[in-house]
């Protein structure tokens, strides 16, 4: 074997060991991946004054928080399940509203099917929400509760 072949040989198994330590260091959910996420993709906008993530103020909180927003997206999850006879029925439905506050924070909300599909995108509004789940928007038609709605007039 010459000596030049013998240096491709170690170069290419040095490079193998490199990505490999590359890998198993930053790839996954590992603690020095997170570590390192935590400085790059963060921005000061997703924490809240005391430090802490916005998502996890509002988990944290029991009291009801009021806001000014604008819906801007709907997300629902539904398992629809078909049985041999032809009938379906859905499984754990999971319907959430994304709102954008007047500071430009996003708001994660959970709600009920009835009030998802009552209320209307780009619609201005009071949010009153606790936990990250709906309690009520008042806009200017009306007010629409997690699971009813009552229209002014």
């Amino acid at each position: 074997m010459t000596e030049e072949l013998k240096n491709l040989l170690i170069m290419l198994g040095s490079i193998v060991a490199i990505l490999l330590l590359v890998i198993i260091l930053f790839g996954g959910k590992g603690p020095l991946r997170k570590l390192i996420g935590f400085f790059i993709e963060e921005t000061d906008d997703d924490f809240a004054h005391d430090g802490r993530r916005t998502e996890e103020t509002q988990k944290c909180t029991n009291e009801p928080i009021v806001e000014m927003v604008k819906l801007v997206r709907k997300t629902d999850d539904r398992l629809r399940v078909f049985e041999s006879d032809g009938s379906m029925h859905i499984v754990d439905p999971y319907f959430e509203l994304e709102f954008v506050t007047r500071k430009g924070k996003r708001l994660k909300i959970r709600c009920s099917e009835a009030a998802y599909g009552k209320i209307p995108f780009n619609e201005e509004g009071s949010l009153t929400y606790k936990r990250n789940t709906l309690v009520k928007f008042k806009f200017y038609e009306g007010i629409i509760f997690n699971d009813t709605e009552q229209l002014n007039g």
